[in-house]
């Protein structure tokens, strides 16, 4: 269930442009009074060494993003002619076939940011607030933007776009 679900959230992540736009932030079930783990950015090199070890190599994405339980990695097939999503979680990884798509693409050699300070940054600057998703989208000529998902204490969405230290560059109200 949790990995159909996580499927259906990486399908309506990966917008026609390859970009923000097209992001459904789902409402977070957690209370406020208890805080929710924020997403989990640990994971997401684990997650690119096992899909390249299954699929044989290095791969083009679109998106990669991290809840706080797994990883969504939409893969660009056939020349970005085609988004596969594949779902890391637990350590097993599991996909859906491929549907048409276009927009930017990156490699996972592009990424470089650092796991341990992304996040740390908008939690201080935001201390009420909840992280919900941790994307990586592909820009023009492979560069990536990282961005934070993120639900106030009073419900309201904002997407905060995140430097590779975690330094917030900008906001925009979902």
């Amino acid at each position: 269930m949790a990995a159909a679900l996580a499927i259906g959230l990486a399908v309506a992540a990966c917008s026609a442009e390859g970009s923000s736009s097209g992001t459904q932030v789902v409402d977070s079930t957690t209370p406020f009074d208890s805080p929710a783990a924020p997403p989990r950015v640990d994971l997401i090199n684990p997650a690119i060494t096992a899909l390249e070890e299954r699929l044989g190599g290095p791969q083009q994405y679109f998106e990669i993003n991290a809840t706080s339980q797994l990883v969504n990695l939409i893969v660009a097939l056939n020349d970005g002619a085609l988004a596969q999503p594949w779902v890391y979680l637990d350590g097993e990884l599991s996909s859906t076939d491929g549907v048409d798509a276009s927009g930017f693409m990156f490699s996972a050699a592009t990424l470089d940011f650092d796991p341990d300070t992304v996040l740390s940054k908008l939690q201080a600057e935001l201390p009420q607030s909840s992280a919900d998703l941790f994307f990586v989208e592909g820009g023009a000529g492979g560069i990536v933007r990282y961005s934070v998902a993120v639900t106030s204490q009073q419900g309201g969405q904002l997407v905060v776009v995140v430097g590779r230290d975690g330094t917030v560059q900008s906001v925009d109200p979902n």
